[in-house]
């Protein structure tokens, strides 16, 4: 994806954003987009991902009570007992797409399938095809594709036969590579949810929501929440993470802690819209009686968690693994001066030392996506290759010491959303610069 498209196709998104809402109501407008979004995955990126992974078919189960983590991708509908997506690559350009005992018109309406049938006719219609490998969504690594509970694999297993249950496989890294791999129209929803997560969140890091020594965390934890209802907004996430970090490391976390002046606040949450989670982090400083700017060393703290950002964004690169990047990103740190640590949240006790750790992660259809991942908390997806249009979340976590509070270190974690195209990586909204000042 070119630079030039995703500018194009961001900006034409917002236009028709505005112009929707006037002619239509919210739930038709985002049912519209989900089906160009559903519409163009499946002709431009499941034959690709299919083929690379080499299925012939892959089946998708719902149950009444029981949808799979993919169902949203793939359109919903009603289920009584059992109902089957299934995608079969027949050869050409195609992927073959039928619902098989999902109904409502809204299925039938969205454009994606060709093909609607009974649930009853899962048998025939296997064997029609006969594949020689059969996707199904069973995973040990990736919760988001492990959706298949047991007695429906074993509904299927029976109701197949031994000659197809033998061609089972896993859809785990066709799952992972389906969602990850974004179309246009996708990129666009998604910017304009982060776009939403980093303005609540400034907004809430600010004179409009906290009264130093009147405001709780909790108070604006909620606030935030109420944000996310007004603007029909959703989470992965659950509660805002909005707390303080001291000497000690974390003071208090989204509760009835009163903040107060002196006190740095993070806040580490996102925001769904449509089938899109974001992920992000901003920060605050209560500027004591008499201050009127940020302390300096909490600005070198700050500016010490930029320089690593630079290094990440500079070298992330489409056509390596997410194993093959960390090591280049963890040396070019070291090389930069600062310290990688070797596990989370435990700086070295030298003051001269910068300590950090990266977990650059797959984000987009959950908050930590289920794409390739730069990040020592998921060791499966650092073998996947970085492809163009993947989004990540840049993390990082930079420890530097505040000699006011005697050389222990405060922790700094930037967190913004981008994607990386065939130029590397680019921002999807404007990215934290700044420790926000409230007065």
């Amino acid at each position: 994806m070119t630079t030039r498209l995703l500018i194009s196709c961001l900006a034409l998104a917002s236009m028709s954003f505005a112009a929707d809402a006037l002619a239509r109501g919210e739930a038709q407008k985002r049912w519209e987009l989900m089906n160009q979004i559903r519409q163009e995955k499946f002709d431009l990126v499941l034959p690709e991902v299919m083929r690379e992974n080499r299925v012939d078919m892959w089946i998708t189960v719902n149950r009444e009570g029981h949808d799979d983590p993919l169902t949203e991708d793939f359109g919903k509908g009603y289920v009584g007992t059992y109902g089957y997506y299934i995608f079969s690559d027949r050869g050409g350009d195609r992927i073959e797409r039928a619902v098989l005992g999902i109904g409502t018109a809204l299925v039938e309406d969205n454009g994606a399938y060709d093909i609607f049938m009974s649930s009853e006719d899962l048998k025939a219609f296997v064997e029609e095809r006969d594949p020689q490998t059969i996707a199904l969504n069973y995973s040990r690594h990736i919760g988001a594709a492990d959706g298949l509970s047991h007695t429906s694999y074993q509904k299927l297993a029976e109701e197949l036969g031994q000659r197809y249950s033998q061609r089972f496989v896993s859809a785990e890294k066709l799952a992972s590579d389906f969602r990850s791999r974004r179309v246009a129209s996708e990129v666009a929803a998604f910017a304009w949810a982060g776009e939403m997560s980093r303005n609540i969140a400034e907004r809430a890091f600010s004179n409009e929501v906290i009264t130093p020594g009147v405001t709780t965390l909790a108070d604006v934890a909620w606030w935030m929440r109420e944000q996310q209802f007004e603007n029909k907004l959703g989470t992965s996430f659950g509660m805002p993470s909005v707390y303080i970090t001291g000497p000690d490391g974390f003071v208090a976390l989204s509760n009835d802690h009163v903040i107060q002046r002196g006190d740095f606040l993070a806040v580490d949450w996102g925001v769904g819209y449509l089938n899109f989670y974001t992920d992000m982090k901003r920060h605050a400083y209560v500027l004591k009686e008499g201050e009127t700017h940020l302390p300096k060393s909490i600005q070198r703290a700050f500016d010490n968690g930029r320089k690593v950002r630079d290094i990440l964004k500079a070298n992330i690169k489409a056509g390596r693994t997410a194993g093959e990047t960390l090591e280049l990103l963890n040396g070019l740190i070291n090389e930069a001066g600062f310290t990688v640590m070797d596990t989370f949240n435990q700086p070295t006790d030298d003051p001269d030392n910068i300590d950090v750790i990266i977990g650059c992660h797959s984000v987009g259809n959950l908050g930590h996506g289920i794409g390739p991942s730069i990040a020592w908390f998921n060791p499966e997806r650092m073998k996947y290759m970085i492809q163009p249009s993947n989004l990540f979340s840049i993390e990082l976590f930079a420890y530097t010491a505040i000699p006011e509070w005697g050389g222990n270190k405060l922790r700094i974690p930037l967190e913004d959303d981008a994607i990386v195209t065939d130029r590397g990586v680019e921002w999807l909204y404007p990215v934290n610069q700044e420790v926000l000042l409230i007065r």
